[in-house]
């Protein structure tokens, strides 16, 4: 549903801190920790992962999963695979 890294990198998107992510999404502040602080994918009640989700997407964030296309226009960034071209057209 949403790694750990998607998390850091949608706040840091937003330039808002963990505790402004807990007051959107309506989940504690140490809930939002111990999800970031999880190795890869975030794991956890569906309900409170949902929120988080729903609270990122409200905000403006388009999560991307692997492998899946992003059709929707606006900044962001994409963590290449291992061994992936390096730029635009390379491999």
């Amino acid at each position: 549903m949403i790694t750990a890294g998607q998390m850091r990198a949608a706040r840091a998107l937003l330039e808002i801190d963990q505790a402004r992510l807990a007051e959107l999404s309506g989940v504690s502040l140490a809930t939002i920790q111990r999800m970031e602080a999880s190795e890869g994918t975030v794991r956890g009640v569906v309900d409170t992962l949902t929120k988080v989700v729903e609270a990122l997407a409200v905000a403006g964030i388009e999560l991307i999963g692997d492998n899946q296309r992003s059709d929707v226009g606006g900044r962001g960034v994409r963590l290449r695979a291992p061994g992936g071209p390096t730029r635009p057209g390379a491999g």
